[in-house]
């Protein structure tokens, strides 16, 4: 195979383009561009691109988190506002912390999160061939060498930001000598650790990515694409950059860490000399507060037991996030406020919840839960009723049947025997309105042995169904469930993980935990909530946002988990 067969073909190969422009773009951006869409719109107006062609390349090594949501919408987002098209890349370089299970999970969260890939999802694995025939006509131009030295030596002789790096005593190998040494990598006669191909550029570069970077390790691990067929892989840094080019990527986006990589990513395109030429581009990255995205600090709070699984919807991941309850639409309203940027910065949590909450607005069917019960009997009520009322108030959703009963149970917090100043609910003596029922008098306070309140009993206005009283005002609402035909059901209240807005500004990042981010409760609901189907959404008309869990819930045990509260301190252009 020649090194160029792949791309020689390929109907997008731009040319190659001062990259120094993307900085002058910025300053030059049209009003509501950020500077990768006026990058792109430049590009295509010079005809540099002729189609826009993007790529989402997770590595297939754990679950997506929020920080991919933005890598997701801005790579697939970018395609579709192009009319271009993005591919799904599984940047698969490492076996040994790689597993089918989270390629199976990554397809599925982009799907859920509403993209569509082209084509069948792409592996770097697949080209391991051409990137392998790459590496040979890298050592038959010189310009990579097999380096024989210990890991620590190499580390060691690297040097720093401060010190320049030392040459191998390998580097001025022959070609002859390398090459047959590379075979052997290939063939399973090294063992790990004992060699690695490098590229030969500069020990004493002031950039250490420079400074003949490695291309391939030995690694004697079967690949869940590729099996045992190989005994040597490639680099990250190295197989990234020349997928790209395979797959004729014209603008590959990524986060800011990757900017001083981007002079070998330019490299090697232009060392095996690429047909396609896609330029590398660099935004800041997602960091929200009271948030960690680190896998390494993740994988801590799954495997300490800190939290239930991957899924636990307290989990930054998608399918946490997935099981918290939070939209699709949502998340990418989120990501689009969050915006394109140059600069690092810390996103406002809130701002994450503004627009969930958003979201659910219009797409949650109302429905009554009382988290803690009192019981009520309603003395005067002559008969039990079936009460219809809306699913939705603003949206046409159908209806569902309330069964009003004698007794019926309302929140605890919703009754005070001495109330502060300013309550609005039920008092002695006093007056509020059932959602969707009667106006209810409170005439009987009922206590057990220890002085707590285990009943009231009160009277209904009957002249108040679906009016108001004559000659008197009752401000307050409160909702409430059918005692003998409302369903018990599993809440769990989630709250945010830390209770600090930068949890890992330490090592200890435990430390911050929440130990109050998840309270689970004996509830009663109305019995239309009973039937939601898993991950249908509702509001808990005074509660808050809820979601029947995904795995847990059923008519005959209902389980749902709270998304957010009602409660919102995020202001728009705040």
């Amino acid at each position: 195979m020649k090194p160029n067969d792949v791309v020689a073909s390929l109907p997008n190969n731009p040319t190659p383009s001062n990259h120094a422009s993307v900085d002058a773009a910025q300053q030059e951006q049209q009003p509501g561009l950020d500077f990768v869409r006026q990058v792109i719109t430049d590009d295509l107006s010079s005809g540099r691109t002729q189609t826009v062609v993007t790529r989402f390349p997770p590595e297939p090594n754990g679950y997506l988190h929020i920080g991919h949501v933005k890598a997701i919408c801005l790579n697939f987002g970018i395609a579709q506002e192009f009319d271009g098209y993005c591919n799904l890349r599984f940047d698969d370089t490492n076996p040994d912390a790689e597993e089918q299970e989270y390629v199976d999970g990554i397809a599925n969260d982009v799907k859920w999160l509403g993209f569509e890939w082209k084509d069948e999802p792409r592996y770097a694995s697949g080209y391991f061939d051409q990137l392998y025939a790459w590496a040979v006509q890298l050592i038959e131009q010189g310009d990579a060498y097999v380096d024989l030295q210990s890991p620590d030596e190499i580390k060691l002789n690297r040097g720093s930001f401060v010190e320049p790096g030392k040459n191998s005593p390998y580097r001025d190998a022959t070609v002859a000598e390398n090459l047959e040494r590379f075979e052997k990598m290939r063939n399973g006669e090294t063992k790990e650790g004992e060699a690695v191909l490098r590229a030969k550029i500069d020990m004493t570069s002031p950039n250490v990515h420079m400074r003949d970077p490695i291309l391939y390790r030995v690694l004697h691990s079967e690949h869940h694409q590729t099996g045992d067929k190989w005994k040597m892989y490639p680099m990250y840094d190295y197989a990234h950059p020349l997928s790209d080019a395979i797959e004729g990527i014209t603008h590959s986006l990524c986060t800011l860490e990757f900017q001083d990589h981007r002079p070998f990513y330019d490299w090697v395109i232009e060392k095996v000399h690429s047909a396609a030429v896609p330029r590398q581009y660099e935004s800041s990255r997602l960091n929200i507060d009271y948030t960690i995205t680190s896998k390494r600090k993740l994988r801590k709070l799954v495997e300490g037991g800190y939290v239930n699984g991957w899924d636990d919807p307290r989990m930054p991941t998608v399918v946490g996030m997935r099981r918290r309850g939070f939209t699709p639409e949502g998340l990418r309203d989120f990501c689009k406020r969050v915006g394109v940027t140059k600069t690092d910065g810390i996103v406002d949590v809130a701002m994450l919840e503004f627009c969930i909450r958003q979201s659910l607005e219009n797409a949650a069917g109302r429905g009554m839960a009382v988290l803690n019960p009192l019981k009520v009997t309603l003395t005067n009520l002559p008969e039990a009723l079936d009460l219809v009322h809306a699913r939705h108030p603003n949206v046409d959703m159908g209806e569902r049947i309330i069964p009003l009963t004698s007794e019926i149970y309302i929140d605890r917090k919703d009754f005070e025997e001495i109330p502060p100043k300013g309550f609005k609910r039920l008092v002695p003596e006093g007056e509020v309105r059932l959602r969707h029922a009667y106006v209810i008098k409170c005439d009987e306070v009922i206590k057990d042995e220890n002085g707590e309140v285990v009943e009231l009993k009160c009277s209904i206005d009957p002249e108040t169904l679906g009016k108001n009283p004559e000659g008197r005002k009752v401000k307050g609402v409160i909702h409430w469930v059918s005692a003998s035909k409302g369903v018990p059901a599993e809440v769990r209240i989630y709250d945010r993980l830390f209770t600090e807005s930068a949890p890992d500004a330490t090592d200890d990042f435990l430390a911050n935990l929440n130990p109050e981010s998840l309270q689970v409760v004996q509830a009663v609901i109305e019995p239309a909530l009973a039937q939601a189907e898993p991950e249908q959404r509702f509001q808990f008309e005074r509660e808050g946002y809820f979601v029947a869990d995904r795995y847990d819930h059923t008519a005959e045990k209902p389980v749902f988990n709270r998304i957010l509260d009602l409660k919102d301190s995020f202001k728009p252009g705040k």
